[in-house]
């Protein structure tokens, strides 16, 4: 890089950013595009925040990519959508400010940057059957990215979680990972996945490791990129402190680096952006009801992630929105034992819908459509736990389908199934009742949940206890090629196979409150000259509630990019 990256030399700036996920990250590039000079700062000693281990999509309607591909959508359905998902939470403002400038920040990033986005023209609203839902075109997908292309930044980038990756490679959410699921009996997908294994052998020997990145890493290396072109240092190592507030203004921050404390005055304002608390074990015991220690919880998202900036905001006076139905985006996520070390953690995002797996707690009973989103079914994980009992439950599967599809950690056929059964990761039984034993749950109630599952699905392949298939969504994560039902078949070919899955979370949903610039607002909803927060520092427009795919990064890309463009107003000097 031709620009310094001492600290020391970023002591007096217009902007500073604390974090790099996206929506910290988005805030960099537009301020700094708009000629101030920005410098960003990450307590991880990596860049890419929660952002580098997500699946990378955005949730944006009406965008021009899906116009091209034809799909019919407005703002007013949108809207409406939003409206009966968030309920009492609908903020009609902050709600229309995404709606308007979504579209906008995507098209902005395109043409002005390194970031890419693929349409999932396919991937349904989560809820598509609520008034405004959609089955398919608002979710889009980060385009695989060259690593080289960092430059000699590219090792100073977060990895993409181990536990999803296949032998080190990263498969892309959208098109790849379909062509995965159908490697073994399709010669078109055989020669996808053929030709992309080739491509990650040939870069392990040359490099070391994989250089084509895909999903959330590829997002975020993607926005660093672009930060970096702008000539805006990242400072890794270097968390947030607190603020420095004079007057009532928040003029800068102190952080943190290599032992030191250095104070980063800037002009224009402060921008957080240090992804929530997911890492806070007091918060969690606070505001998770199923972690009653605040331990009982396992989150996938950046360790790092503790709620720095949230303590620091709430010293300068921001307020705290904690009153969701649900205060993160939970995932069930299975523990995944490693030689050395605590355990990784493995979100099922797709499996738990495929035709032939079930979920059950220890008394062997159903409590939920599994393939609903991954939010939904620990949201109803929890509320089916009574207090006091641990918060888990077991997918289920017979051999068949767990050779067919997989399950979690476990790799289809031809991948062996002994690692994941010597680790204990994966529970086996001969019978149903064997099954019961090796895991714990009532043999008695067991049996009667997989007859009577099993009858419905050979007899029409339907589920009238719980709905699996019933909805857009659960379609498109299904099997097309299962008839009639791609959710459902019985689970009938012994040996049987369980894996025990606990609550996790993709990130925060309460934060702080912001408006629709994203000024950190006071108690009385007023905004705090020169401090803003976005991603998942700031309370999530959703409501507690999850949408659609990319609920997340959308939002925060979007306020990350309006905060950038109120900086460069002068808008915070307000």
């Amino acid at each position: 890089m031709s620009f310094s990256q001492e600290l020391g030399d970023y002591t007096d700036v217009d902007v500073l950013v604390a974090g790099t996920g996206a929506g910290g990250l988005s805030a960099a590039f537009t301020a700094a595009s708009h000629g101030l000079k920005t410098v960003v700062v990450e307590k991880a000693a990596k860049f890419g925040g929660t952002t580098a281990v997500s699946g990378g999509w955005v949730w944006i309607p009406n965008s021009r990519h899906a116009r091209e591909e034809g799909i019919q959508d407005s703002i007013k359905d949108a809207r409406s959508y939003l409206q009966a998902e968030t309920g009492n939470f609908f903020d009609g403002e902050k709600i229309d400010t995404f709606l308007k400038h979504g579209p906008e920040m995507l098209d902005y990033f395109e043409e002005n940057s390194a970031v890419r986005f693929s349409l999932g023209a396919y991937f349904s609203d989560y809820h598509p059957e609520q008034p405004g839902g959609k089955t398919g075109g608002r979710s889009l997908n980060a385009e695989p990215f060259d690593l080289r292309e960092l430059g000699q930044d590219k090792d100073r980038l977060a990895p993409a979680l181990r536990e999803i990756m296949f032998l080190g490679m990263m498969i892309g959410s959208n098109r790849e990972l379909k062509h995965f699921f159908e490697a073994a009996r399709s010669v078109k997908s055989f020669g996808v996945v053929a030709g992309l294994l080739a491509r990650h052998a040939i870069e392990v020997l040359r490099n070391g490791r994989a250089m084509r990145l895909t999903n959330g890493n590829a997002l975020a290396a993607r926005l660093a990129r672009s930060v970096l072109d702008k000539q805006v240092p990242i400072f890794t190592s270097t968390p947030l402190q607190e603020l420095v507030i004079e007057g009532g203004r928040v003029v800068g921050a102190i952080v943190k680096s290599e032992g030191r404390t250095t104070e980063i005055r800037a002009r224009r304002g402060v921008v957080l952006a240090t992804g929530g608390f997911p890492h806070n074990t007091e918060l969690r015991k606070a505001l998770y009801p199923h972690a009653q220690t605040g331990t009982e919880h396992y989150s996938p998202a950046a360790t790092g992630n503790t709620g720095d900036g949230l303590r620091a905001a709430e010293k300068a006076g921001a307020i705290f929105e904690d009153r969701y139905p649900q205060a993160a985006a939970w995932v069930p996520v299975s523990l995944v034992p490693k030689k050395t070390g605590p355990p990784g953690y493995f979100p099922h995002l797709v499996d738990r819908a495929k035709p032939g797996v079930i979920a059950v707690r220890r008394d062997g009973k159903r409590f939920v459509n599994e393939a609903n989103s991954y939010h939904d079914v620990i949201a109803e994980l929890i509320r089916a736990t009574p207090v006091g009992e641990v918060c888990e439950a077991f997918l289920v599967v017979d051999h068949r389908t767990i050779r067919r599809y997989g399950l979690g950690f476990v790799k289809p056929f031809p991948i062996p199934l002994q690692p994941s059964l010597a680790s204990g990761y994966l529970k086996r039984g001969r019978t149903i009742r064997d099954l019961a034993n090796a895991t714990g749950i009532d043999p008695i109630g067991f049996e009667n949940t997989i007859r009577n599952f099993n009858g419905y699905a050979k007899r029409d392949g339907s589920d009238p206890e719980f709905g699996r298939g019933t909805t857009g969504y659960n379609r498109y994560l299904g099997d097309p090629e299962h008839k009639p039902n791609p959710c459902v078949a019985p689970i009938e070919s012994g040996p049987f196979y369980a894996i025990r899955i606990v609550p996790g979370d993709l990130g925060s949903f309460v934060g702080l409150t912001t408006d629709s610039h994203g000024h950190a607002l006071d108690s009385d909803r007023r905004a705090i000259p020169g401090l803003y927060a976005v991603g998942n520092d700031a309370a999530s427009i959703m409501g507690g509630n999850y949408p659609g795919g990319g609920i997340t990064l959308g939002p925060a890309m979007t306020f990350g990019y309006l905060a950038g463009l109120d900086l460069a107003s002068g808008g915070a000097e307000s």
